[in-house]
C-alpha cells in the first residue's frame, strides 16, 4: 500500500477554468519546493505538455478506455514515484463519458484512483445560482467525493460577497478573471508549451487566491492505494528505435514509449526538418503539425533518407501526421508540398473536423510490423483528408472511428504502416514492433 496525496481538478464544463486551476496549482506547488506529479484524463497531448514544463516531471494521460482501469491505476502509481503530491486535470465536465456514460469520464478516474475532487466553477453572470450547479454536481453520484470548489472568473468584491452569503461546499479559492493570460489556440487546440509559457504564469494567481495550505489537506485525505505490481526487467533487443520529435512531430503517449524502452528498444530523437535519419531499425512517425511546417519538410534532406529507409525495408510506424508525411503530397492554403512520397495517397487540409474520438482497431492483414488478428484502441482528432489510389491496401478496420475512409486506416507498403489512429500501444503491439526491429536488424 501506498499513500500518495493526490487530488483530482475538475470542471462543469470546458472553458469553466479547470486548466487555469490545474496549471496555477501544479506551479504554485512547485514554487513551495514539492515534486508534483501531473496527469490528463483522456487522450488529449497538448495539455500535458504544458504540466510538464510546469513541474519538471513528465505528464501522463489517464484513460480508462485506451488503458483499462488496471492501466490507469498502474500508470499512476508508477509515475508518482518520488512525488510529493499528484494533481490530474480532468477533461470536459466532471461527468462527461463516452457516448453518454461514466465511462472514461473525469469523475470515472476520481473513483479508481480514489481522489477527492475540486471543482472548478465558472461563476460569470451568477450569484447565488452557482451553489445549485455545485450541490448537483456534489449529490449526483455517491461514489464521487466532490470535496470543495474553486469559484472563477469572479468579477469583483461584491460578486464574491453575493455568493460567500450562501453555503455549498467548502471554497478553496476565489480566481479573478485575468485576461492577460490566455494561451494561444489553434485548431487542435492550445498552443503548446514549448510555444508559450503563459500557464506557468498562474501560479502566483492561485497562490494569491486559493487556499494552497487547504488543498494540499484535502489531497492527503485520499487514502492508501495498493502498490502496483513490480515492473518486468528490461528486455535486452538491442535496437534502435528512431522518435521524430520536433514541432511537427510531437504528439506521443509517454507510456507508448516506455513500453518500447522496456520491451528493449533505445530511443534516438530527431528532428526530421533539420536532421538526416539517424542509424535505427525501425521508425516511430507520430503526430504533430506537419501543415505548419510542410516547406521545411520537403525541403529536409531526411525526406529521401526516408524513402530510401523504407524502399530498404526498414519498419516504419506512424500516426496522423506521420501518416500525412508518408504520402505524396499535402495541400494547405499555402500550396502543395511533396511529401515522402512511399504511401499511395495525397493529404489535404480543411476547414472542417475530419474524424474525433475514440478508436477501436483490429488488424487484418498486409502489415508486417503488426500481428494480424490484434486490436487495439487509441483516439483521432484531424483537420486533414487523404485521397487514396483505388489499389492501396489497408491493415486495420475499424470497430469504431473514422480512419482514412470512414470504416478502415492503416494504409501500407512493404514494412510500413501509416494511421491516423493515435494508439494506445498494447505489450502485444509493442512486441510486434519491437520484433519487427530485430528482424530488419538481422537483414
Amino acid at each position: 500500500m501506498r499513500q500518495i496525496p493526490r487530488i483530482v481538478v475538475a470542471g462543469t464544463q470546458s472553458g469553466c477554468g479547470k486548466t487555469t486551476l490545474a496549471s496555477g496549482l501544479m506551479a504554485a506547488l512547485t514554487a513551495r519546493g514539492l515534486a508534483v506529479q501531473p496527469f490528463k484524463v483522456g487522450p488529449d497531448f497538448i495539455d500535458p505538455t504544458h504540466h510538464s514544463a510546469i513541474c519538471g516531471r513528465t505528464s501522463r494521460n489517464l484513460d480508462p478506455f485506451m488503458m483499462g482501469e488496471t492501466g490507469v491505476r498502474e500508470t499512476f502509481l508508477r509515475a508518482c514515484g518520488g512525488a510529493d503530491i499528484a494533481i490530474v486535470e480532468g477533461v470536459m465536465g466532471l461527468y462527461d463519458g463516452l457516448d453518454g456514460t461514466d465511462t472514461a469520464s473525469t469523475a470515472h478516474v476520481a473513483k479508481i484512483l480514489d481522489a477527492p475532487v475540486l471543482l472548478a466553477v465558472d461563476a460569470k453572470g451568477a450569484s447565488r445560482s452557482v451553489h445549485a450547479t455545485v450541490r448537483g454536481f456534489a449529490g449526483f453520484d455517491p461514489e464521487v467525493r466532490v470535496a470543495g470548489v474553486v469559484f472563477n472568473r469572479v468579477g469583483s468584491p461584491r460578486h464574491r460577497a453575493l455568493i460567500e452569503a450562501t453555503q455549498s461546499l467548502p471554497v478553496y479559492g476565489w480566481v479573478p478573471r485575468r485576461d492577460d493570460l490566455v494561451v494561444a489556440s489553434r485548431h487542435l487546440g492550445l498552443a503548446m508549451a514549448a510555444e508559450t509559457g503563459a500557464l506557468a504564469g498562474l501560479g502566483p494567481v492561485v497562490e494569491e487566491f486559493c487556499d494552497v495550505p487547504g488543498i494540499l489537506d484535502l489531497a492527503r485525505t485520499a487514502p492508501l492505494l495498493l502498490a502496483p505490481a513490480e515492473t518486468p526487467d528490461r528486455s535486452e533487443a538491442g535496437v534502435r528505435v528512431g522518435i521524430a520529435n520536433d514541432a511537427a512531430f510531437c504528439f506521443y503517449y509517454q507510456d507508448n514509449l516506455d513500453r518500447l524502452v522496456r520491451a528493449g528498444a533505445d530511443l534516438v530523437f530527431f528532428s526530421p526538418m533539420t536532421d538526416r535519419l539517424p542509424d535505427v531499425d525501425l521508425l516511430y512517425l507520430g503526430g504533430g503539425y506537419p501543415e505548419l511546417h510542410a516547406a521545411a519538410l520537403s525541403a529536409s534532406r531526411c525526406r529521401g533518407d526516408v524513402r530510401r529507409a523504407v524502399d530498404d525495408g526498414m519498419p516504419v510506424y506512424a500516426e496522423c501526421g506521420g501518416l500525412i508525411y508518408l504520402t505524396e503530397r499535402l495541400e494547405t492554403d499555402e500550396g502543395n508540398c511533396p511529401m515522402v512520397g512511399v504511401l499511395p495517397a495525397a493529404a489535404a487540409m480543411t476547414s472542417r473536423i475530419q474524424g474525433l474520438g475514440y478508436v477501436e482497431a483490429r488488424v487484418v492483414g498486409g502489415a508486417p510490423v503488426l500481428a494480424p488478428g490484434s486490436a487495439f484502441r487509441g483516439h483521432e482528432f484531424h483537420y486533414s483528408r487523404l485521397d487514396s489510389a483505388p489499389d492501396a491496401r489497408f491493415a486495420l478496420e475499424l470497430l469504431r472511428g473514422r480512419g482514412i475512409d470512414g470504416a478502415r486506416d492503416g494504409l501500407t507498403v512493404q514494412n510500413t504502416i501509416g494511421q491516423y489512429t493515435h494508439a494506445y500501444f498494447t505489450e502485444g503491439l509493442t512486441g510486434s514492433l519491437v520484433r519487427a526491429a530485430v528482424a530488419y536488424r538481422r537483414t
